[in-house]
């Protein structure tokens, strides 16, 4: 079945273009100003069409010492198909060697097969205790071109240390993949049992991030490796490695941030709901969320570290110690970060992330492509309401905007169609096998 779409405007090479596009089964098959014959024809004036969005940095399911996630890959991906993401990346639980990489990676693919988008992993490593080219190439094999890793969390034993890093680093080059990594200074990180939960932006301070984020950008220079540093909570982070690594940024070393960074500070974990706003890395100061936002240029991606728990476990866990972490927002992301930024986001979180990830297929409104689209309608302003998966609340309720995601289109069937969830069958994605940063 052939599919014409015309009359919207659509997002092509940081423009709006009116143009028509026809999709033949799974692709795009024309982008053009030719009135195309087609099977079915779709009116979308008054509409604004984008590609799919690719959200790299989600947690479904994810134990975290206390409860787990409550967003499967079910409901999280039901969730994100209202925000317009046609393709999650999650990850893998960590593992120290090759064998149990592989046996993780099984293990994440049966529990993804509820997913109604596309799907991804990224392979996740802790205190290894194998050879690190191993792993390397038993990722390559499982179809993955991203590292993670934590240079905090030894408490959990989830810390992986400086001499492996710098390793990983090295085979960077030689395998074309990015060490991707969580960057909080283990040392500076202060964990007391009698700390609140909203204690967390100073038991976690932007000290613990911006002084590691220089270190591993140093190891990155000094390597000529490559390096992506996920969730960037502070603005003083990014402008100290804007003005010490400023050469080597968005070509050896790239920067994912998250919307609620961008919407919010820590004055929030002062509310009588303080505890619904966190996670780690925290909330930052309202000078350093402006500096943030001043530097947003230099953001390579946008994830939302969508890792959602019920407002009664982030309650009944009061303490900072054992305090489920995350919050929600894959829905909402894109109107949010649409308001604040306007079109400069989009490519932050569409085609940014498939040349980075190694997703020839994504990204990009372009013949031969998948017919993966997000249809986006002005509205009345509205306040944003409860999200569509699990979690009984999300921290964007209430935000007005002033546009919604109506229809989602993944490989050219509607999974989301007048704002009313149809489903999908999500297929795994695997890397390019040759990925030039």
């Amino acid at each position: 079945m052939s599919l014409l779409i015309k009359n919207g405007l659509v997002y092509i090479d940081s423009s709006w273009q009116e143009v028509n596009i026809l999709i033949d089964g799974e692709r795009f098959v024309y982008v053009g100003k030719e009135d195309k014959p087609a099977d079915e024809v779709m009116d979308a004036t008054g509409l604004k069409i984008i590609s799919g969005i690719i959200d790299p940095h989600v947690h479904f399911a994810l134990y975290c010492g206390t409860v787990t996630s409550v967003d499967d890959f079910e409901s999280g991906s039901r969730s994100a198909a209202y925000g317009g993401v046609t393709t999650i990346i999650d990850f893998l639980d960590p593992t120290r060697n090759a064998r149990k990489l592989e046996r993780s990676f099984y293990d994440r693919l049966e529990l993804a097969k509820k997913c109604h988008v596309d799907y991804h992993f990224h392979a996740c490593i802790k205190e290894p205790d194998g050879d690190l080219e191993e792993y390397v190439l038993m990722m390559k094999k499982l179809g993955m071109n991203t590292i993670k890793l934590f240079t905090t969390y030894s408490e959990t034993r989830r810390r992986t240390y400086d001499p492996d890093i710098i390793k990983l680093l090295e085979l960077t080059k030689k395998y074309n993949f990015l060490v991707t990594a969580h960057i909080e200074n283990d040392e500076l990180v202060s964990l007391k049992p009698e700390y609140a939960c909203t204690y967390i932006s100073e038991a976690r301070s932007s000290e613990c991030e911006y002084s590691e984020a220089l270190k591993l950008a140093g190891f990155a220079k000094q390597t000529q490796g490559y390096l992506y540093m996920v969730h960037c909570s502070s603005g003083e982070t990014l402008s100290r490695l804007i003005n010490q690594y400023g050469d080597i940024l968005g070509k050896h070393f790239y920067v994912e941030s998250c919307p609620q960074y961008f919407a919010f500070n820590k004055e929030v974990l002062n509310s009588e709901q303080g505890y619904l706003y966190t996670f780690a890395p925290p909330l930052r100061s309202k000078q350093e969320q402006e500096l943030l936002i001043k530097n947003i240029n230099y953001v390579n991606t946008i994830g939302t570290d969508h890792c959602s728990f019920m407002s009664s476990d982030k309650k009944n866990h009061p303490s900072l110690v054992g305090h489920p972490l995350g919050i929600g927002g894959i829905e909402s992301s894109f109107v949010v970060m649409h308001k604040l930024f306007g079109d400069q986001i989009i490519d932050k979180m569409t085609k940014n992330i498939a040349d980075l990830e190694g997703f020839s297929q994504k990204g990009r409104i372009f013949a031969g492509k998948d017919a993966d689209l997000a249809f986006i309608k002005e509205v009345d302003e509205y306040p944003i309401g409860k999200p569509h998966g699990t979690c009984d609340y999300s921290v964007y309720e209430g935000i007005k905007v002033k546009e919604k995601i109506v229809h989602t289109m993944l490989r050219g069937r509607f999974i989301l169609k007048d704002e009313q969830f149809l489903g999908g069958q999500g297929e795994l994605i695997n890397c390019d096998k040759e990925v030039k940063f």
